[in-house]
């Protein structure tokens, strides 16, 4: 036990007076670990432990504040308290004393506790000269067996801190390793998405895959999909340089629900099978969402077409209509397979210009008006006219409500 002043976890940071929680209390866990680190935080994550009643406390904390309560774990008597800038867990201590606790956690950069009333480290696994020389520990093997999960967990923290894996703990994640297919795939999911969001996490999610964690998910991946997965995130950075609106559009996620992006989304297109129906299969075993299969589905199907020079505008047409924001996602993964970026920056041209007729054209009329104006039943028939018209358009055919009606009617049966 020492005395480590952690300013970011001075109580005054905190969303609620720490007087309305019992003594003693801690903070544990990553809060910890990245106030040793000196990584801030834009939203508070607090972990308390309490020797008894924390779901309790924390039902009173959350009625106190009118804040939002969650109950996280009954068993393990975990439940979160939501603010509007910051999350509070609050669990019950694991065993007869805060050791013991601390020795069932996952790595020793983790098992470190803080008294945010004397500003004391509890550090019984010496955690605190782990983070110093940036390694990741394990506490025990059991600990690995006991969640499965814990071994994915350790490549995305190394991934997230920059650490290496201590090799003991290495091999034994390498024996465990048949163990996370035990683990629901909802969880694998979740750490496997923080370690799309930037480069850092590329070479230990090819490090996962070759340890055997991943390769149960990922049954196809080549030597050339590590290759193209590193290529990924090179071209993110020539693309986001040369175009900074698509730098904004790549790290956005693909829909406010669904954290992951769509750097992430090609990135995941090196990951799967390049045959669509088992990429398909892959994605849907994982847990990811129809919007986001889709989106991966999307990327393998288009990214050949912008290896064709010159294409013409009817072919364009249909790849900005199918594409539609797939588009950028669709030209990393093309310039991870080889295309230069000169060679899809006409292509990028128009996607960015919204007043670009190919790219983002403007209906002179819709399917209503042609049914009626032609007097035919609604059927297949309707939209195929409606994409004959809009590449007419494009090419300067037809320019007026009219001339997009007669233009229609060579289609008909005669």
């Amino acid at each position: 036990m020492y005395n480590l002043p952690l300013p970011s976890l001075s109580p005054e940071n905190y969303p609620f007076d720490l007087d309305l929680l019992p003594q003693p209390i801690y903070l544990v866990g990553g809060a910890v670990r990245d106030a040793i680190l000196g990584r801030k935080r834009e939203y508070l994550d607090l972990d308390f432990i309490l020797p008894l009643n924390a779901v309790g406390v924390a039902q009173k904390l959350a009625a106190h504040y009118k804040a939002g309560f969650v109950l996280l774990d009954p068993q393990r008597h975990i439940a979160r308290v939501v603010f509007a800038n910051a999350t509070v867990d609050i669990a019950q201590q694991e065993g007869d004393s805060l050791e013991i606790d601390l020795h069932r956690r996952d790595f020793t950069i983790n098992a470190i506790a803080f008294n945010p009333h004397t500003q004391e480290v509890i550090d019984p696994l010496c955690g605190y000269a782990d983070i110093q020389a940036g390694i990741l520990r394990m506490v025990s093997q059991h600990n690995l067996e006991d969640d499965p999960l814990r071994l994915m967990r350790g490549y995305r923290q190394a991934a997230q801190l920059g650490f290496d894996i201590e090799t003991h703990t290495q091999n034994t994640i390498r024996t465990l390793a048949p163990l996370l297919t035990q683990v629901a795939t909802e969880r694998v999911r979740t750490e496997l998405s923080y370690m799309l969001l930037n480069s850092q996490g590329t070479p230990w999610i090819i490090k996962a895959i070759q340890d055997k964690l991943l390769a149960p998910f990922f049954q196809n991946t080549t030597p050339e999909a590590y290759s193209r997965l590193q290529k990924v995130d090179a071209a993110y950075l020539e693309l986001s340089q040369k175009w900074r609106q698509l730098e904004v559009e790549l790290n956005t996620c693909i829909r406010d629900t669904i954290k992951t992006t769509w750097v992430g989304i090609a990135k995941l297109a090196c990951l799967v099978s390049p045959n669509l129906e088992q990429a398909e299969r892959e994605l849907t075993e994982l847990s990811y969402s129809r919007a986001e299969i889709k989106a991966v589905i999307t990327v393998l199907k288009l990214y050949p077409q912008l290896n064709t020079p010159h294409m013409p505008l009817r072919e364009q047409y249909e790849l900005y209509k199918e594409a539609q924001n797939v588009l950028p996602a669709t030209c990393i993964m093309a310039m991870a397979c080889d295309n230069s970026v000169e060679g899809i920056a006409p292509i990028i041209a128009r996607y960015l210009n919204p007043d670009d007729p190919v790219a983002h054209p403007i209906s002179l009329l819709n399917g209503k008006k042609l049914i009626i104006a032609l007097n035919i039943p609604a059927s297949p028939l309707v939209g195929k006219m409606l994409t004959e018209i809009a590449i007419a358009q494009i090419e300067g055919k037809v320019s007026t409500d009219d001339e997009a009606i007669e233009y229609a009617r060579q289609f008909l049966a005669p």
